[in-house]
């Protein structure tokens, strides 16, 4: 018999609700698999064990889509009564009073939190090394990081210390670990989510979504955090799916775009082993019936645009000057920076977005979706990132991820997952992005091109 991490999420799911395992047998063998696992992977900054078995204990019917099933919050996400640092030295000590929306909307689920899951300093970086954490660390390579900034989370779902987790993603945060550690990660559209939505946020950049093992368990996952809570945006109200039927539809068949360029600059073009991993998927989606086109898409002016929003949203960290040495060289540059911005330069840069979100959804407004590469750069060695010199470290950044944040500043939906694999057996992963609201496209497509492979794990397994 299968151990019950290597089930499915959604076999889990099945196994709960016909009581064939019970919430505390679930919680209990992935504590076990943290407790053995996590020193070597940093996936996890804090394990809430006694709680999580309380919890189990006390969930006597099954309510909720997710009841029973274990997950971690994100360290950006406070939990009433634990230690919420943002992974920041700022926070070493706080323990939140509260817990967020995100936390709450899980909890009605029926789900069970394991604890926090590790992350960059407040989110603002695409790899998850800190000074108040060991780094979290690529399960199929541990001298590799684990991209971010949900970095803990994206570990531990590739490692089978979860079996699905949220994330959260404002340039690419759950999409960048995801393609790095090889599993499925999806950024929803702006507005789709009642909680994470993107619109109380700046330049609507940020976004909750899910990151999972399969399609399939992605879309379980995003069905429960886009039905959780009633919607207060009642304008730009969310189609409330369901998701689930979607991934698990193999008739489909789509127009796709293709492009390799980067808004960032055009000169960026992805590693051999990312761009193998295009020209894979577009042999599987014209063998499996879709139409593949060359997209014709020439953006411009995005690097100043989102580096000054990237700033601007740097500037809210609540972190006063004379508490600003705690911060990392990176956070405090962003920090400094963006408060130094004027009201011009927020809103030449927020009206930049606006033209750039409009010409971005005009060029790919033909195709269901639009196939990029994940990456730019294949996984990075612990320490690659420059510690010391911010604006290298910000500019390795781009080189590393290239093809996520764009998505961000449209708001457009997009999901990443491994098909392909280098030589190592690392996998490879691409980059899908839809059309506003086309997540049920999305995980159709991709469920389709994962159907092709065979699922594989990282040796730690």
């Amino acid at each position: 018999m299968s151990q019950l991490h290597e089930l499915t999420a959604l076999a889990q799911v099945e196994a709960l609700r016909s009581g064939e395992i019970s919430p505390r047998d679930l919680v209990a063998h992935y504590l076990e698999r943290i407790e053995r696992l996590n020193p070597v992977l940093g996936a996890f900054v804090e394990v809430t064990a006694g709680a999580a078995l309380a919890r189990a204990g006390s969930l006597e019917r099954a309510d909720g889509p997710l009841w029973g099933m274990p997950f971690a919050d994100k360290d950006l996400v406070a939990r009433a009564g634990v230690a919420t640092r943002y992974g920041s030295r700022a926070f070493a000590d706080n323990v939140a009073e509260q817990s967020d929306d995100l936390a709450l909307l899980l909890d009605d689920a029926g789900a069970i939190s394991l604890g926090k899951t590790n992350t960059p300093e407040f989110g603002m970086t695409g790899y998850t090394e800190t000074l108040v954490a060991p780094p979290a660390r690529d399960p199929w390579d541990s001298s590799k990081g684990a991209g971010g900034s949900s970095g803990g989370a994206a570990v531990a779902v590739a490692s089978g210390m979860l079996p699905f987790a949220p994330g959260s993603d404002g340039g690419g945060s759950i999409r960048i670990p995801s393609a790095t550690v090889g599993v499925v990660g999806l950024k929803p559209s702006r507005g789709r989510l009642p909680v994470g939505s993107g619109l109380d946020g700046l330049a609507g950049l940020a976004v909750a979504g899910p990151i999972a093992r399969t399609v399939a368990d992605a879309a379980l996952l995003l069905d429960a955090l886009a039905t959780g809570r009633p919607y207060p945006f009642a304008l730009r109200a969310p189609n409330s799916g369901p998701f689930l039927p979607s991934a698990l539809t193999l008739e489909g068949r789509y127009r796709l775009g293709v492009t390799a360029v980067s808004p960032w600059d055009d000169a960026i073009v992805p590693d051999p082993d990312g761009a193998a991993a295009v020209d894979e998927a577009i042999r599987t989606l014209t063998g499996l019936g879709h139409e593949v086109d060359a997209l014709d898409w020439r953006p411009r002016g995005y690097a100043e645009l989102f580096t000054t929003l990237w700033r601007a949203s740097a500037a809210r960290i609540p972190v006063e000057e004379d508490r600003l040495h705690l911060l990392e060289p990176i956070t405090a540059w962003l920090v400094r920076s963006g408060r130094a911005l004027g009201a011009r330069d927020l809103a030449d840069a927020l009206a930049a977005a606006a033209v750039f979100e409009r010409e971005t959804i005009t060029a790919f407004a033909p195709y269901d979706a639009v196939l990029t590469p994940a990456l730019g750069e294949r996984p990075r060695p612990i320490g690659w990132f420059d510690a010391e010199d911010a604006q290298e470290n910000f500019a390795q950044q781009v080189r590393y991820a290239p093809y996520s944040s764009f998505a961000n500043a449209t708001g457009l939906p997009a999901i990443v997952l491994p098909v392909s694999q280098d030589a190592a057996g690392h996998p490879v992963a691409v980059q899908l992005v839809g059309r506003p609201g086309g997540e049920h496209a999305l995980l159709a497509i991709a469920a389709q091109l994962e159907s092709t492979r065979e699922l594989r794990h990282p040796p730690v397994w």
